[in-house]
């Protein structure tokens, strides 16, 4: 099923690049737009992502980083999206991070935060996506109430749909979609079905995103069996 209101809007098609090697492409989207205020995303395709923007030059002192989404847990648990993307990146460069504070559950501090920095024009120069077999992105989850959010920037999530089943706190579309480029990650024959459903627009949450350019990243395993639809075309050639 197609989604709701679906009509032209900002970042819609996306752009589909089909890699053979998702996380160094993604390096190549990064460096060609040189972002300063990047969203970060938590989960396991944009681990190896973190690993090559750590040993790459790049003037990280005036990067500040933020988060997508985080499960409520504790800073040292091995569930944070905080603690893998320091562990990866964050702790090897000098760039600012703000993580959402997963032990104490906080969406308020952490809307209250993007306010302070942001006022009332949140913009980010470049977002990373992540998407899960069912059509979830950050913790936005098919069917939940918290997709529907458009009067906050971030929302506490108690019921997530997809494991571990540990309750979260997510941006919500309507911040996630404020970035000039989304990059979208896909890796994997397990995202098949989300990304041919993403593709075709269906009412998915990954597929309600709007950025100003969304780029999507996905390995040739996780591209659906059909292949991509006429309008999304291959990576450009490498120069």
């Amino acid at each position: 099923m197609s989604r709701p209101g679906a009509g032209p809007r900002p970042g819609w098609p996306p752009e589909l690049r089909v890699v053979e090697d998702v996380a160094e492409e993604a390096l190549r989207v990064f460096l060609a737009e040189r972002p300063r205020v990047v969203l970060l995303s938590g989960g396991e395709t944009p681990r190896r992502l973190y690993r090559l923007l750590a040993r790459t030059e790049y003037p990280w002192a005036e990067v500040e980083c933020f988060f997508g989404d985080e499960r409520c847990v504790p800073a040292h648990s091995g569930l944070s999206n905080a603690r893998m993307a320091r562990e990866e990146f964050l702790d090897l460069v000098p760039a600012r991070a703000h993580p959402i504070d997963g032990a104490r559950c906080d969406a308020e501090g952490y809307e209250a935060l993007l306010r302070r920095r942001f006022g009332d024009r949140l913009l980010f120069e470049l977002a990373l996506y992540g998407l899960g077999p069912d059509g979830h992105t950050a913790s936005l989850f098919p069917g939940r109430p918290e997709v529907e959010v458009t009067d906050r920037w971030v929302v506490r999530v108690p019921e997530p749909g997809w494991p571990p089943r540990v309750p979260r706190v997510s941006l919500t579309l309507r911040a996630l979609s404020a970035a000039r480029v989304g990059l979208l990650l896909v890796a994997g024959p397990d995202k098949r079905e989300a990304l041919r459903a993403l593709l075709a627009g269906e009412d998915v949450p990954a597929a309600r995103l709007p950025p100003g350019r969304l780029v999507v990243v996905a390995d040739r395993e996780a591209l659906p069996p059909t292949g991509p639809p006429p309008r999304a075309g291959p990576a450009p050639p490498r120069t």
